[in-house]
């Protein structure tokens, strides 16, 4: 090993180590040493880890990666034509068939998840951004989980803060090379492991099986962002920072080349948190979609041949996707229905690590219930059919949801998540024989409701996780009950009347499966997301 490559592997380990990794600064006031639950991750501001300028320090590759994926996104709109396939053919791939190990999610169709990453190499055309870290392999500061929906009509970002610390997994590195599970920071995965610890780490962390990954750099990057044409952004206040090579007055401006590359690597601006780095590199990913959606590149083969030859030069993925000339296509020609106000960039909901205020801990339930949201996004909607009677809607669905066994207050937890879904819970009990548990759930409807009870029973059984269950005709007579008041005021019914349907029995049996998360963004976060229409001057 070279001294440049020891100094600087010393200098990487240091740094993970100490709690002023990066010069993190110390929060001010009392931090919290715990988060009380249902609070929501601070303001960045307050409690973001910051990082300070060194000369070798790592230069961050930011949210940019997801530039590549939305080469993705449109590489196969006008894929009918040969030179299109020819030129897919270009993309670097890794082969990690057995890498990843048999302990994964289990593999669901419809959606496609794809989780990108950053790459600060030195290597080749990467080494002017910083010769002495040539021989110090590569690292990353950031990680993306790209979401695409069913029906290819959205998609949604997720980003992983590097200062997240973790349980990251036993894996087997790139080069096959056994990692020991340990507890760090989430960016250790890669450093140490490249992207197949990396994708261990994502799965185990959120339980959503990662279908693809792709990686860009700093070059590609450029190139990427210059085939576009350059992107919009707007900024607050004057930059003039010598680190990012950056010297802008406040206003919008057309970035391409060195000068986007310079934005999203930038780091003394605003409260100067990787968060709020983040924040901006999702506006700055927000606009790259906008324009890559937009006519002006999808109706302009000239251009389009320009975009997807420098994407696919410009990334590397995974051996089965970039030799899948297919699915690549197929995923390009199905993103015609993506656009822009499709697109939703969230981060994992945060907060201080309890024992380090310079780390970060993701903040829980609101963690899961976003993963569990993607993860449930997996039906493809089936085209309408005229003949069939509409569906029946959450929130005209009356709901009595009754304990069949004997774990305490089931009846009042499940209650209140089928009131956050929009039905209408209207009583609590217990349903539970004296003898023993009621042995399976059962979606229950009144003999005198049979016309309409399977369709209203179908909508709370479409809620429960596993297979869908049948509603079933006749109700039990509940051992004891009581009205259900829900802790937050249920939203106006439409047209602004109460339901008047058949009220449905949830029977929760030994068996019990779990209510099923919504596939969209919880509403606690929708105040966090970024798409097309945040401006970052307002």
């Amino acid at each position: 090993m070279s001294d440049h490559r020891q100094a600087a592997v010393r200098d990487r380990r240091s740094e993970q180590t100490s709690p002023g990794h990066r010069g993190a600064r110390r929060a001010k006031g009392n931090v919290p040493q715990e988060i009380p639950p249902g609070d929501l991750p601070p303001h960045p501001k307050e409690t973001a880890p910051k990082g300070r300028g060194r000369k070798q320090r790592r230069l961050t590759v930011g949210a940019w990666a997801g530039i590549a994926a939305t080469g993705l996104l449109v590489l196969g709109t006008l894929g009918g034509y040969g030179v299109y396939r020819n030129t897919i053919g270009n993309i670097n791939g890794l082969d990690i068939v057995g890498k990843l190990g048999n302990n994964r999610p289990a593999a669901v169709k419809g959606a496609l998840n794809v989780l990108i990453v950053g790459s600060d190499t030195r290597e080749g055309d990467n080494l002017k951004y910083g010769q002495k870290m040539a021989d110090a392999g590569k690292r990353t500061d950031t990680i993306i989980l790209m979401h695409i929906a069913p029906d290819r009509d959205k998609a949604t970002f997720v980003s992983f803060p590097r200062d997240s610390v973790v349980a990251m997994p036993a894996c087997t590195s790139e080069t096959g090379v056994p990692v020991a599970a340990r507890t760090e920071m989430i960016n250790a995965a890669y450093n140490e492991g490249g992207i197949t610890c990396t994708i261990s780490t994502i799965e185990a962390l959120t339980d959503i099986r990662i279908d693809h990954f792709v990686e860009v750099d700093f070059t590609g990057f450029k190139n990427i962002v210059n085939a576009l044409g350059g992107v919009r952004i707007c900024l607050t206040k004057p930059v003039d920072d010598k680190k990012a090579k950056l010297t802008l007055p406040a206003g919008w401006h057309l970035l391409a080349g060195e000068k986007a590359l310079g934005y999203v690597r930038l780091r003394g601006y605003g409260d100067g948190s990787d968060i709020g780095r983040i924040k901006r590199q999702q506006v700055f990913l927000s606009q790259v979609v906008k324009k890559a959606t937009s006519s002006e590149l999808l109706t302009d083969p000239a251009k389009m041949l320009n975009f997807i030859n420098t994407a696919a030069k410009s990334v590397r993925m995974d051996e089965e996707l970039a030799k899948d000339t297919g699915t690549l296509l197929q995923i390009g020609q199905s993103a015609q229905k993506l656009t822009a106000g499709g697109v939703k960039l969230i981060t994992v909901p945060w907060g201080p690590h309890p024992d380090d205020p310079n780390r970060v801990a993701w903040v829980q339930p609101y963690a899961n219930q976003l993963f569990a949201a993607i993860k449930n996004d997996t039906e493809v909607t089936p085209p309408p059919d005229p003949k069939a009677k509409p569906a029946v809607k959450r929130e005209q669905v009356r709901v009595q949801v009754f304990n069949g066994t004997d774990t305490p207050n089931r009846a009042r937890e499940v209650a209140a998540e089928l009131a956050d879904q929009g039905f209408v819970v209207t009583h609590v009990g217990n349903a539970r024989p004296a003898a023993a548990n009621v042995p399976t759930t059962a979606v229950r409807y009144a003999k005198k409701d049979a016309d309409e009870g399977v369709s209203y029973g179908d909508a709370v059984a479409a809620r429960l996780s596993g297979d869908k269950r049948a509603p079933v005709e006749g109700k039990v007579k509940p051992i004891s009950t009581e009205k259900y008041v829900p802790t937050v005021a249920p939203p106006p019914t439409p047209g602004g009347k109460a339901p008047t349907g058949p009220v449905i029995q949830l029977i929760i049996g030994a068996d019990w499966p779990g209510v099923r998360a919504l596939p969209k963004i919880p509403d606690a976060l929708t105040d966090k997301v970024v798409d097309s229409k945040t401006n970052p001057c307002t």
